[in-house]
């Protein structure tokens, strides 16, 4: 596993310690991490502020997003998808899918490489959060 993702799975532990979801991101340009961030939606009370959108919002203007990789701990959805197919990201590298299959499709039909890395650490994270806290996590999909 590379410093990357480990550096989302750090972001991943720190929401969860915060009583968040345990999904982390970075955003890496040139080998260089531009900006992390983690899943806020419980402790600010914002829908939208997902892992990848937490990250890109403290990256804030830093011109084209077309020379970076984008790493998340979990499959990205479709809102974060798209923001990362409207931001021209042209990879995403992914800790695991098991849990939440996102929209790979979506961004690869929009020409994004999308890496699973399918890490145990990843899927254990995410399924104990599940069984512990259903109900936060069907809120964050939009499932509840």
């Amino acid at each position: 596993m590379d410093e990357f993702m480990r550096a989302a799975i750090a972001q991943a532990q720190k929401s969860l310690s915060e009583g968040g979801i345990p999904i982390g991101s970075v955003l890496v340009r040139n080998n260089q991490i531009v900006a992390s961030g983690h899943n806020k939606r419980v402790q600010e009370q914002n829908p939208i502020l997902h892992g990848e959108m937490d990250c890109l919002n403290n990256a804030g203007r830093i011109g084209s997003y077309k020379d970076t990789v984008i790493y998340s701990t979990l499959m990205p959805c479709y809102m974060c998808a798209g923001t990362i197919v409207q931001f021209k990201i042209s990879k995403v590298i992914v800790g695991e899918s098991v849990t939440f299959p996102g929209a790979r499709a979506f961004m690869e039909s929009h020409g994004v490489e999308v890496v699973d890395l399918n890490l145990p650490e990843c899927i254990q994270m995410m399924e104990k959060f599940i069984a512990e806290k259903p109900e936060l996590w069907y809120e964050d999909i939009g499932e509840l």
